[in-house]
Formats: structure tokens, sequence, C-alpha cells
């Protein structure tokens, strides 16, 4: 089985659209594995909510996707992040209310548990750090975790003697399953934040135990003008031009 793993999609179709382009030019996948924050920054909330459907993913709530139907203060968010919340909330059919609303926080598939931010925090920790990684391998029980959040692709290494590590994770780079666990995070699709303005995301390849990230350019320009039209924050359309 081949799983394509993604993250923070970000109402931002025309980068959502390239990805699923490149999943299919690389053979496809038996299923999309969506870390969560679906909508939240970007133009297109309700059509990346349905594109995203039309595929039948496995995917867990981020803290964007709980903003957007009401499930978190928006008191939490910088005012950059609570504008364009507000008006995601807008757009939104029914149909994507009651989707966002009922996706869970955690899911366990196989060797692998899901979550958004952390499996000990699914809605708000960020694991950027060796010693907050560390800490969360304690909070699942599968051999694997896959995170998103904080848009950036890594990986936590926790070795046989407890000892835990990090190392980005690199495009082209096969990252073999083998006796370690791991918490991986594929970077975002929607607004990367590695200095690369490419949309990020992963194939995993059950049979070969290995998973392998890829980077996609897509129209950032159209993305931009888009944002523009809707009067989002200025400073949220120029961070797609510089993956920051």
């Amino acid at each position: 089985m081949r799983y394509a793993i993604i993250a923070d999609i970000h109402s931002n179709l025309a980068a959502f659209a390239a990805v699923l382009a490149d999943i299919d030019h690389r053979g496809g996948v038996d299923e999309i594995w969506c870390l969560g924050d679906v909508v939240g920054y970007g133009p297109d909330p309700h059509q990346c909510i349905e594109l995203l459907r039309q595929h039948n993913p496995v995917c867990v709530a981020g803290n964007h996707d709980w903003a957007a139907v009401g499930k978190l203060n928006l008191a939490e968010f910088n005012p950059d992040a609570a504008a364009a919340c507000r008006w995601t909330a807008q757009q939104l059919t029914p149909e994507d209310i009651d989707y966002l609303e009922n996706l869970p926080l955690v899911i366990e598939k196989d060797d692998f548990t899901l979550a958004h931010g952390s499996p000990r925090e699914p809605i708000w920790e960020y694991l950027i750090s060796v010693s907050s990684a560390k800490e969360n391998f304690a909070y699942f029980h599968s051999q694997f975790c896959l995170v998103g959040h904080s848009h950036v692709p890594l990986v936590f290494r926790l070795n046989e003697t407890g000892a835990c590590s990090f190392s980005q994770f690199s495009a082209n780079i096969g990252l073999v399953l083998a006796r370690s666990r791991l918490i991986i995070n594929p970077g975002g699709v929607g607004q990367p934040r590695d200095g690369d303005p490419r949309a990020s995301y992963a194939i995993l390849d059950g049979e070969a135990r290995m998973v392998r990230l890829y980077r996609v350019a897509y129209d950032i320009g159209a993305t931009q003008a888009s944002m523009v039209r809707h009067n989002l924050p200025i400073r949220l359309v120029s961070r797609l031009s510089y993956g920051t």
C-alpha cells in the first residue's frame, strides 16, 4: 500500500491541486492521510474541503479547522490569523462545517499515529525541539507518529537506548522505517515555513518501508492575487513568496 501524507493545506487550492497532480505523476496512492488545517490563511476554504473529500481521506482536525467552526477562541490567534479565520468561517457551507466539526483529534493507522500538533496536545503543541519531541514519544503507542502544524519538514528519532535526535526531512531522500521510533512532519502544502515556498508532502511506501518527501512548485501568484481580491491580510499574502 502507498499513502500520501499531507498537512496544512490552508485553503491554498493551487498548491493542493499541484500536490495531487504530482501524486498522480508518481503513480498514485491507495489513500491520503491528512494531518489537519485544511482551511485557514488562504483564499479557497470550501474548494479545498470539497477537493479533499473527493479522495475519501483519513483526516484529523487542526487548530484552524476548529477555529473556522467556532471550537476555538480567536483571541488565541495572532491578528492576521484571526482575521483569516473570521473570513474563512463566512465561506463554509453547512456540509463543510459538519465535516470540520467531526474530524477526530488523533487517528491510529497500523504502525502510525496521526495528529496535527502532537500526540500529547493534538491541536496546539508545536514539535520543533528535541526536548518536546522526546516527551511526546510517551503519548503514542505505535512505532511512528505523523504530525503537521509547524509547516516544517522534520524527523525526530528515538533509538533503542532512549536517546532522541533531530534531522531535517530533505526532499527526494528516502527515510527508511527501521527499528527506531519516529515522529515525522511532511511540511506544509499551502504555507511552507522552511524557507522553500514550494508545496511539501510525503509518500509512504508500506511495502518498501520507506517515506520520501517531495517539493512541488505551484502558481503562487494566482493564490496571492485571489487573497488580495478577498482582502486577506497582506502579510499572509507576501509570506507565500518566501516560504516563511
